[in-house]
């Protein structure tokens, strides 16, 4: 999949609290058409194109029927269910209450694929998702009696993959923290050191920090950026210690994050006026860059309301494509849909009638 292909496709994916949405658009991203809304009536937390198949997967909450996984192999034109579902054994005394975030696994895994759940757990198939197991290392932790669920539960929601290192991925844990394996999954270590608790008696615990989104880096495996409960962070020793980078941002609280695909000193942030408020302070929404690994911040506001803002902006819900220049999408919880396709200098509405919006995934098909 060549970036700059003229007869590339961009495809949006949109998990809102009715279902899930898709946007397409050819490379130019001006003109697009919409699909769905699929999954009608059930909550989707987090929807994504396995690159490697073409398989559409999103995590599917219902109130009255449960959570369960949901695949498509022809961009949306049906939809299954897997053979075995994503649950917990019955000896475990655990009841699974939401899915939060799929994750395709590396290019030359082929079949696996991740998801993370509430209560906080990591399962894992090798066959596309159609039969699952929990991955006990982490549930098995020394510190899981511990554990302590933020205003959202105790969500396991950022799953990182080392592109080049099958044996390591981080997973983010709300509010636990940010945890790495080096061993595929065997063992975990909490990685939060440099990283404030502010609502703890102990301000850098070893554990107990609310994450509230992890990206890796472009170009490596060793840089990581966080959104946390308190503040913005970056590593660049892949989680062993952070350093904060809040310093030019209007709050230290938000959910999004996104990197740029290329630019590993790159990345975006959408900070809220919180915890209690959570939404773009002063009423202006804005989405702040840096260039510069942290060390400064630029707000771009460009084509998106400086007044009377009152929305706010989840987790999952900022996203980068990978043409040239970079699109930069994202999504409300009073349901608009902003894209940019100018790396975030000017922003259009492309939508303000969704659903509150979840999660927003951004892929480039042949």
């Amino acid at each position: 999949m060549a970036t700059g292909d003229r007869t590339s496709n961009v495809l949006i994916l949109v998990g809102t609290r009715k279902g899930l949405f898709l946007f397409r658009s050819d490379r130019h991203r001006r003109r697009w058409q919409t699909q769905g809304p699929f999954l009608t009536g059930e909550e989707v937390n987090h929807a994504t194109l396995d690159r490697r198949t073409g398989v559409l997967y999103a995590t599917a909450n219902s109130p009255w029927f449960g959570a369960h996984l949901a695949y498509s192999p022809d961009i949306g034109e049906t939809w299954h269910d897997p053979k075995a579902g994503i649950g917990f054994s019955a000896k475990s005394g655990l009841k699974l209450e939401r899915l939060w975030h799929i994750e395709p696994g590396r290019p030359s895994e082929p079949g696996v694929v991740y998801c993370g759940v509430d209560p906080a757990a990591l399962f894992r198939s090798d066959d596309g998702g159609e039969t699952w197991q929990e991955v006990q290392g982490l549930s098995a932790h020394p510190s899981r009696q511990r554990w302590e669920p933020g205003a959202g539960g105790l969500c396991l929601h950022s799953i990182v993959l080392d592109p080049t290192n099958s044996s390591r991925m981080w997973v983010g844990i709300s509010s636990v923290g940010t945890f790495r394996t080096d061993d595929g999954g065997k063992t975990w270590r909490p990685q939060n050191r440099g990283v404030r608790a502010d609502f703890l008696p102990e301000r850098y615990p070893e554990f107990g920090q609310c994450v509230h989104h992890l990206v890796l880096a472009a170009d490596g495996n060793s840089r990581l950026y966080q959104q946390n409960h308190c503040g913005v962070y970056r590593s660049d020793d892949a989680g062993e210690t952070w350093q904060e980078v809040t310093s030019g941002l209007p709050s230290d609280f938000g959910f999004p994050m996104a990197a740029h695909p290329r630019e590993p000193d790159t990345a975006y942030v959408i900070p809220l006026q919180g915890p209690e408020f959570r939404c773009p302070p002063q009423g202006k929404l804005r989405v702040y860059r840096t260039k510069d690994a942290g060390h400064t911040w630029q707000p771009l506001s460009r084509g998106l309301p400086q007044r009377g803002a009152y929305m706010g902006v989840y987790r999952e819900a900022l996203c980068t494509d990978s043409l040239e220049p970079v699109g930069v999408y994202m999504g409300t919880n009073t349901g608009q849909l902003y894209i940019s396709i100018d790396e975030g200098e000017r922003w259009r509405c492309l939508t303000a009638d969704l659903p509150p919006v979840f999660s927003v995934s951004a892929a480039v098909l042949e």
